[in-house]
């Protein structure tokens, strides 16, 4: 089966320099330079608003040099995120959005990812994921958890019911938080990398500071494996979302080399990380 290796978004500032060449001219367009680099990215944005149906029909154009290439986008936090029943309106408006990636296929998957506090007990998660699982049939779809809660089997075969695939992710480990696994329970599977980012995980002033990570070889190493495993039942998006300064780039191509895959680096990416861009 087949594995795809990405970045969590694509619109950072500090990304200018390590990733796009500094200083980049007004048609330069970093979604298109990643497009070149990758077969697919996670859209992020969609997870602060909902965007217009116009941004993916202008992403689909920007990428379109990249025959294979495939989103992921990530629910509005409307409806994981705040304590209200989601709205029909909300629902209407971002499938609005989802259908010119689904109708081209180019939607890889839905991801839907829920806060530490959303944990299984209690009787009330199972009917709520139901529901929202189905206003969004019938779209690929991945949750992604925090809580242990929802790592047993009970739930990974209600998942398997549902044919919604288990994020599986690397995360710094407090308490009840998920540990690392290699689930699969639909034809689509995901891997999500948040680094390990102990110290600011909680203590930051800025949000990038959590994610301000880059792995090192030997903590991708056992991940590789699993993905090796998981993509012998399913196709597997492997996203990086430690961003800062571009990290997430770099380990998106370590991991990818480390799978077999070719990879052209940016030179950019190898001044400014020298020593880990092997073959630049």
């Amino acid at each position: 089966m087949r594995v795809r290796v990405g970045p969590a978004g694509w619109s950072y500032k500090d990304w200018t320099g390590p990733v796009y060449p500094s200083p980049k001219s007004s048609k330069f367009d970093e979604l298109a330079f990643l497009a070149g680099l990758f077969d697919t990215i996670e859209v992020n944005s969609s997870f602060y608003r909902i965007p217009p149906a116009s941004h993916s029909k202008s992403w689909l154009k920007r990428s379109a040099h990249n025959e294979d290439f495939l989103f992921t986008a990530k629910l509005f936090k409307g409806f994981t995120h705040e304590k209200k029943a989601f709205d029909e309106g909300d629902v209407n408006a971002f499938r609005a959005f989802l259908d010119p990636l689904y109708e081209a296929q180019k939607l890889g998957a839905l991801l839907i990812q829920f806060p530490w506090s959303f944990k299984e007990g209690g009787g009330d998660a199972i009917p709520f994921l139901h529901d929202l699982f189905a206003s969004f049939a019938p779209y690929p779809k991945v949750l992604e958890v925090r809580h242990g809660s929802f790592q047993n089997n009970d739930f990974l075969h209600f998942l398997e019911d549902e044919g919604v695939g288990f994020v599986n992710i690397d995360q710094p480990i407090f308490g009840d938080s998920v540990r690392p696994s290699d689930a699969v329970t639909a034809p689509r599977s995901y891997v999500r990398f948040h680094g390990r980012n102990y110290g600011k995980w909680f203590a930051h002033e800025e949000s990038w500071e959590r994610y301000d990570y880059l792995y090192p070889p030997s903590e991708l190493k056992p991940w590789v494996k699993r993905v090796e495993n998981m993509s012998e039942k399913s196709e597997v998006f492997v996203i990086m979302n430690n961003h800062f300064r571009g990290q997430a780039v770099v380990n998106s191509i370590e991991v990818m080399q480390s799978l077999g895959k070719t990879v052209e680096i940016p030179p950019q990416l190898a001044a400014a990380y020298p020593g880990r861009m092997k073959g630049a």
